[in-house]
């Protein structure tokens, strides 16, 4: 099958779009507490989706899982952990600073770290399969155009962030938990920190796994499909770390029972998973059980499909296979922000904290077409 970069695009703009767009159906959950819902949607995004249509679209999945070497399913699934601790804290960020903030300084992270982890590790751990170490990067010219969109990308991030702290200090709190429940800039600018770089795990994690797709090609698999089987692998990872975090806070806070009942503890009966705050009234002291699992599931399954679209799309790049982690950013924060303005979560803010959040979301996305023309340049044997 030959490549199709324009196609590849399309893909990445489908995953970005999912992406995006996940956290959508979580806020019409009501009454459950995050670890519950989130466990729920994460089972969907880190074990169904993967296996199922992993088994259905890629000949012989077991077999050739079976075949890789203990090195490659270690180092697959091992960042697939590393990146679940940002996965777990993605959903924090989403509760504290809303979609488009959120995810853009989260995203802006992992699209600076996405660069610069693997290459850092290398130095540390010569026997990661990574090419070059921090120091070999930045003694070309693709590496050092590299490194100054990583640091365009770090000013976007402190653009952004001046936005949230603008908007924090100018909004009576009423007005900013009406379309943020949980609203908490200072928490939340924490938590998207550790978020991005965790989360940028994953495409190294990706990278590690590039043995398990060639394996599957081997057996017979379209080239459309062959990431799917290292995806089955890198989010088993994700799902280790997620699953003992959410039972621990499960067992924690004493929220175990709401995965089976819709009996709700006085204490949770106002939750609410990321929407506009509860109208002050009586508790409801029942939670809609059903409607809230296939809310989860629903965006548990959204979120698996951007890395669906991603490895086909991947597939279809060809020589501008540099530019698909570029891709994947820059849509998801432009879809994001979509989102964020539809929910008006900026609504009320000054104009002084528009153009900055505008200004910001342009860097980052600026900084994802420099990282790229880099790492281009250096894929076609450019500048040196």
């Amino acid at each position: 099958m030959n490549a199709n970069p324009f196609l590849g695009v399309f893909f990445h703009w489908l995953g970005g779009l999912a992406s995006g767009s996940f956290y959508v159906p979580y806020r019409g959950v009501k009454r459950w507490s995050w670890e519950t819902y989130w466990l729920v949607g994460g089972c969907f995004s880190w074990i169904i989706c993967p296996w199922a249509l992993a088994s259905l679209l890629t000949h012989d999945l077991f077999g050739v899982l079976g075949r890789q070497s203990a090195g490659t399913l270690w180092w697959t699934w091992f960042f697939g952990a590393l990146w679940g601790f940002g996965g777990l804290t993605f959903g924090l960020t989403m509760r504290y600073l809303g979609m488009s903030l959120g995810m853009g300084v989260a995203l802006g992270y992992c699209a600076a770290f996405g660069t610069l982890l693997p290459p850092i590790f290398k130095s540390l751990v010569p026997s990661v399969p990574v090419a070059e170490t921090l120091g070999q990067i930045a003694a070309t010219g693709p590496g050092q155009i590299t490194l100054a969109g990583v640091g365009v990308c770090l000013l976007g991030i402190g653009i952004a962030a001046l936005a949230g702290l603008t908007k924090e200090r100018e909004m009576p709190a009423a007005e900013k938990r009406r379309a943020i429940a949980e609203f908490a800039f200072r928490k939340g600018l924490l938590v998207a920190t550790f978020s991005g770089v965790m989360s940028a795990c994953f495409a190294f994690a990706l990278t590690a796994g590039n043995p398990i797709g060639e394996a599957a090609r081997a057996a017979g698999t379209s080239t459309l499909w062959t990431g799917l089987p290292k995806l089955v692998v890198v989010l088993l990872g994700g799902f280790t770390t997620n699953f003992v975090w959410c039972v621990f806070l499960n067992l924690r806070n004493r929220t175990g029972g709401q995965y089976f009942t819709s009996r709700v503890r006085p204490e949770h009966a106002g939750l609410a998973a990321g929407g506009p705050a509860p109208q002050a009234g009586p508790p409801e002291l029942k939670a809609p059980v059903l409607a809230n699992y296939l809310f989860s599931a629903l965006a548990g399954t959204t979120w698996y499909f951007q890395f669906f679209f991603y490895t086909m799309g991947e597939t279809q790049m060809g020589r501008f296979a540099f530019a698909s982690w570029t891709l994947h950013m820059a849509s998801i924060i432009i879809f994001s922000t979509m989102w964020g303005w539809i929910f008006q979560e900026w609504k009320g803010a000054s104009s002084k904290a528009h153009r900055l959040i505008g200004s910001g979301i342009a860097a980052l996305i600026l900084s994802t077409i420099i990282i790229g023309f880099g790492t281009y340049l250096k894929s076609a044997g450019g500048i040196h």
